[in-house]
């Protein structure tokens, strides 16, 4: 794909006279940035989730760890009960037999001692399988700790994006059934934006009406100003013949010109970030429905606002485990 677009901007800046080649050149690279970025995202949600799985097996490692060893500390507290107990009673028996055998009181004395060392050998290998207990138990205690740590930061990461999604469908409610729609997926919010409520045909200047769309989210990135924003033009597969206004000779061009104008938009807002905005076109290679009928072609002619959560917590939380 990204061949395919070298090479078009290649062509395209031998045949028209309208449009640097330079443009095209950081277009291209900005859209290698874009495929590098989401490809990155993609990737470091899978490794989170292989995080978090192992993090899981390891705990269920450590908690039946925790219980052998609970059980083996059980069985030397007892058998270290039941020693004592025949102790006291060899006690009882040595003085019993004391006044009867000095013969007697040298097998119980001999006796007594094994006893007592059998004793002190079951009260350190118990202290032992104690301090093993201990560590495992602070093992087990701070990993769970992490694992919890993870899953609430995952947890209000999520909760952010369903605020986030919530809010911009309030702001935006004006312009419901107008072709514009607000969805949450993959812990990403979509604000999808038909072009009969941004352009007129074959045009890249956004209209009054899409203008204060545009502005209403534009607030709310204002309002949240750690969020990755992706801007995608789309547009279905009519070729376009002839010379548009503005140089426009193909719908990579159309696309890509119909993003930054509501990037332009988006950062007349002082308070929007403009570090976090990436603009790209996609041209006709994105459809939501076919192009066959109408109507699909009309769903495919669009503006996708992608607002992504940064990672960057959830990562220096991974790197700490």
């Amino acid at each position: 794909m990204i061949r395919k677009i070298a090479l078009a901007a290649v062509v395209l800046s031998m045949t028209t006279s309208c449009v640097s080649k330079k443009i095209y050149q950081d277009l291209e690279n900005k859209f290698a940035e874009l495929k590098k970025e989401r490809n990155a995202l993609a990737d470091e949600n899978e490794v989170l989730k292989t995080d978090k799985a192992n993090l899981q097996t390891e705990l269920d490692r450590i908690k039946a760890e925790l219980d052998k060893c609970k059980t083996e500390r059980d069985k030397l507290a007892s058998d270290y009960s039941a020693t004592k107990k025949s102790l006291d009673n060899l006690k009882s028996s040595y003085a019993a037999l004391e006044k009867d055998s000095n013969e007697a009181l040298e097998a119980n004395i001999k006796k007594n001692r094994e006893l007592l060392a059998e004793l002190e050998a079951k009260q350190k290998a118990l202290a032992t399988e104690q301090d093993k207990f201990n560590k495992i138990k602070k093992d087990f205690e701070a990993n769970a700790k992490r694992l919890k740590e993870l899953e609430d930061l995952i947890a209000a990461k999520e909760a952010a994006m369903k605020k986030l999604k919530e809010t911009l469908s309030k702001s935006l409610k004006a312009f419901e059934g107008k072709g514009l729609t607000v969805t949450e997926k993959d812990g990403k919010v979509y604000v999808s934006m038909e072009n009969k409520l941004l352009f007129n045909s074959g045009s890249y200047a956004v209209n009054e009406e899409g203008k204060k769309a545009v502005e209403l989210v534009g607030k709310v990135l204002g309002d949240n100003p750690d969020l990755s924003v992706l801007i995608e033009g789309h547009t279905d597969n009519d070729k376009i013949t002839g010379t548009l206004t503005g140089g426009i000779e193909n719908n990579w061009d159309l696309s890509t010109k119909r993003a930054t104008a509501i990037v332009t938009i988006l950062t007349a807002n002082p308070k929007v970030n403009k570090s976090n905005l990436t603009a790209a076109g996609r041209s006709e290679f994105a459809p939501l429905m076919s192009n066959e009928s109408a109507e699909g072609k009309a769903k495919n002619r669009r503006i996708e606002i992608i607002l992504t959560p940064k990672l960057d917590e959830i990562t220096k939380l991974l790197n700490e485990m």
